[in-house]
């Protein structure tokens, strides 16, 4: 029997990349899940291939209405909420301070924050009185760039930053009922890219390139894939991590620890 079989997930921005992963990991293990996501055609995929294992909610992570909706619904299909997984988010390109447009960046900052960090929040917001019920677990997508810099712009690496002090904090003021922690993932291949508005300050990169950038950049010199990472949320999300909480686990490929040794060849 699987350690999270029978329990009942939301996964935000579970309709594509590590979202995607994370819901068909999840159902693997037994677990119904709801997938809150803005792309009508990733969620009808998702609803043709798992049927009634899932529920598919088509929302705004930045609107709170939507949040309790979705949750309001899972909780009327499958009856309760054990795990929230906020993963929605949105990436700056890796465009500098200097690089930033003077007339883009209060868009591209409203962007990025709104979905990032408020997102969390307010679906943190919305699942506390359900997930208080069961005992259950909050899990935050972070970055490496929520600890290091270079793994985006300051736009994108500030968000990431402020969610670990979500994390945190929220930890903090929902124990003893609620676990709250976070995934760390290191450079993933996904396609994920710039907001529109940095879109054309962003240099492209083709796939086998940015394959052995990010390779080059972790001491397991690895390009990681989605899948990679679903161990660490299989573990947060079950009772086998009952003792932890405001923890980030990074599955980074060793970021921490890389030093000067790791170059590209």
């Amino acid at each position: 029997m699987s350690k999270l079989d029978e329990k009942v997930a939301i996964v935000t921005g579970g309709a594509s990349g590590i979202g995607k992963a994370i819901t068909k990991r999840f159902i693997d293990e037994g677990t119904r899940v709801c997938v809150f996501d803005l792309s009508e055609e990733g969620l009808n995929e998702l609803k043709e291939e798992f049927g009634d294992s899932i529920l598919t909610f088509r929302g705004d992570v930045t609107s709170y209405s939507d949040h309790k909706e979705a949750i309001s619904k899972t909780v009327e299909i499958f009856g309760k909420l054990d795990i929230f997984v906020s993963n929605a988010g949105v990436f700056d390109g890796f465009v500098s301070l200097e690089g930033l447009p003077e007339s883009r960046i209060d868009e591209a900052f409203s962007m990025i924050f709104d979905i990032n960090v408020k997102g969390g929040l307010l679906g943190a917001k919305a699942a506390c009185a359900e997930l208080k019920k069961t005992g259950g677990t909050i899990i935050f997508t972070v970055s490496n760039s929520g600890f290091y810099p270079n793994g985006g712009g300051p736009l994108y690496t500030a968000s990431k930053h402020a969610i670990v002090g979500l994390i945190k904090e929220l930890a903090y003021e929902l124990a003893p009922e609620i676990r709250v922690n976070g995934v760390s993932p290191g450079g993933t291949i996904t396609n994920l890219s710039a907001i529109p508005p940095l879109k054309d300050c962003v240099q492209q990169l083709d796939p086998e390139t940015r394959k052995r950038l990010i390779s080059a950049r972790n001491p397991l010199q690895i390009a990681q894939t989605p899948e990679d990472h679903m161990g660490a949320y299989v573990l947060l999300a079950s009772n086998e991590s009952k003792a932890i909480t405001g923890t980030v686990i990074e599955s980074d490929g060793g970021l921490g620890v890389r030093g000067m040794a790791v170059t590209l060849n």
